[in-house]
């Protein structure tokens, strides 16, 4: 967790989350690291699916329809989060933890959705106990988001060196015209 602060702190990208199953375990990970309060706004621990509907604005029939454990509630999770919290950048998490099978979903079955320029949902089928099934699930997540945030980064690099190199071709040409 201490690289995400570090890369969120260092590119000044503002986070929150919209957790379910991990009970706000992912924000309590990344709370406690100093330094973190420059782009950490908050996050909302959105249990049970009324929670989901009343704080995110989720409609009902949406719920009714996908079930809490699914893409589209991920989705919205983090999408709605990411606008309520104000951030770059959103995740949220929804999922059966277990111990019993639910909304006919496997124990294990997960969703990770990531706001950040574009949206990307992951599903997962993890195994263990409630808590090994939301820390492999907050360490899937970390690792996402570090990757997603350098592969943007390295791809506003190019295009900014490209431009540069687009105007210096464009100053050459003008040199070179007012030579002749």
């Amino acid at each position: 967790m201490n690289e995400l602060a570090e890369l969120l702190i260092k590119n000044n990208i503002s986070i929150g989350t919209v957790e379910s199953f991990t009970v706000g375990n992912f924000a309590t990970m990344l709370g406690n690291i100093p330094g973190i309060s420059k782009v950490y706004k908050g996050s909302l621990v959105t249990y049970q699916g009324e929670t989901k509907e009343r704080l995110l604005g989720i409609e009902h029939p949406l719920i009714e329809k996908y079930g809490v454990v699914s893409k589209e509630i991920a989705t919205l999770m983090c999408v709605n989060g990411k606008s309520i919290l104000d951030v770059d950048l959103c995740i949220s998490f929804t999922g059966n933890a277990g111990p019993d099978a639910m909304e006919g979903k496997p124990v294990g079955e997960v969703y990770i959705g990531i706001a950040y320029e574009d949206v990307v949902v992951y599903k997962l089928n993890l195994e263990g106990s409630r808590k090994e099934i939301a820390l492999k699930a907050i360490d899937f997540a970390q690792k996402k988001i570090i990757a997603k945030i350098i592969n943007i980064l390295l791809r506003l690099k190019h295009r900014m060196k490209k431009q540069r190199m687009q105007k210096n071709v464009r100053e050459e040409k003008h040199f070179i015209c007012e030579m002749v």
